[in-house]
């Protein structure tokens, strides 16, 4: 079994290690760390030490801890926190690891602003998607502590909060923290787009104001599909669609034939840790879903146009809950579809607005591996019954 000594460090060179520390870099004779790294730590290292570079692809660096039983490993700030002593853990679960933390810049950046940050919503940006930081402005959260990269800029952070309409939040940027010619500025997201930033740098949203984040959307607020009002899921459906998926419970949602965007937008809504994906065979679906997830501040929301039942869905997120909101005439075909991918137990809902509809369901449920497990009618106003119908995957 492996042994890992993780020593995290800051990005000056002034870092004094402990002579516990000192014993135990002198008692040991491989290294691990980025190339700056070994730039600050190198006039501590032992004569005939080796060196192993931490780049990627991870896949080698692992197959050379391979040939090791004890490794130090030098990193910035906080090993634990976003760091490498827990892609450790995750690459290596049976691994010993002991940690010696420095300051990580999020919390470095606070002390300089004497801001508590106990209630801070801590976001990671390197080399990760936008996902939790869309989660975290969604749901409002007040004070937002975020790493960033070369790609997840000040800039383009604040290009995506603006084209989502939260303007609600001041940016601080930290940059080169812990450096000699270190710099900390606030600023509006508007004037964060006419600046340049030096890197490394992390930032802190802080809230202005309150973004309301509506529970039920009137159909009247949403851009409709050729400016037919009736091409959408009425508001009391959508609630009872979204409350038969167990949204809470589930991390990956598809929503099949989405039109104007109503069902997905309203469950990234009400639960920004979905991921959603949306499928739509109609072009116009693309400008739709951007207008109105746009209108209603919801980022996120990945769109697929064509015909769902000819797509390769094996390259999108395994579904654990599904919408059917529309088939085209092709319902069986996409049950069967979604049945050779949803997660056993996997939850499906489709709203049956005629009777061959429903019928169709209850024949193909079972065909394809599914239980009917619940069947509600619903009527709105003027308009006819609607039977939202919930299925279950069965376990194999």
């Amino acid at each position: 079994m492996s042994k890992f000594y993780v020593i995290g460090i800051d990005d000056n060179g002034q870092y004094e290690f402990s002579d516990d520390l000192l014993e135990l870099i002198a008692s040991h004779k491989v290294f691990s760390g980025g190339k700056r790294h070994r730039e600050l730590v190198e006039r501590y290292l032992p004569e005939e030490y080796r060196w192993i570079d931490i780049t990627v692809p991870l896949d080698v660096v692992f197959d050379k801890y391979t040939c090791w039983q004890e490794i130090v490993v030098f990193a910035s700030g906080d090993p634990l926190f976003f760091g490498f002593a827990t892609t450790i853990q995750k690459r290596l679960p049976e691994a010993e690891i002991i940690v010696w933390p420095y300051f990580n810049s999020l919390q470095i950046l606070a002390h300089h602003l004497v801001m508590p940050y106990h209630d801070m919503s801590i976001v990671s940006l390197t080399g990760r998607p936008w996902h939790e930081f869309d989660r975290v402005l969604i749901e409002g959260k007040v004070k937002i502590g975020v790493l960033t990269d070369r790609v997840h800029t000040p800039v383009t952070i604040a290009e995506r909060m603006l084209e989502y309409g939260y303007d609600n939040y001041r940016m601080i940027v930290g940059e080169l923290l812990g450096n000699t010619d270190e710099r900390i500025r606030e600023m509006s997201l508007e004037e964060v787009l006419q600046m340049t930033f030096e890197c490394p740098n992390c930032l802190i949203l802080r809230q202005t104001s309150v973004k309301k984040r509506p529970f039920g959307i009137p159909e009247i607020y949403f851009h409709f599909l050729n400016e037919r009002a009736n091409m959408i899921t009425k508001m009391p459906v959508r609630l009872l669609t979204l409350s038969l998926l167990d949204l809470h419970n589930r991390k990956n949602f598809w929503d099949v034939g989405f039109c104007t965007g109503s069902v997905s937008i309203e469950a990234k809504l009400q639960f920004p840790h979905l991921w959603v994906t949306a499928f739509e065979i109609r072009e116009e679906g693309k400008e739709l879903m951007e207008k109105n997830t746009h209108q209603f501040g919801v980022p996120g929301i990945d769109t697929v146009i064509g015909d769902f039942t000819q797509q390769d869905l094996s390259v999108y997120p395994v579904p654990d809950a599904v919408f059917i909101g529309g088939h085209g005439g092709k319902l069986e075909q996409i049950l069967k579809n979604i049945t050779d991918i949803i997660l056993p137990d996997g939850v499906v809902v489709c709203n049956a607005v005629t009777v061959e509809t429903l019928e169709l369901l209850q024949t193909s449920a079972s065909k394809y591996s599914f239980d009917i497990v619940q069947i509600t009618s619903i009527t709105i106003d003027e308009h006819h019954p609607i039977q939202v119908v919930k299925m279950v995957k069965r376990k194999q």
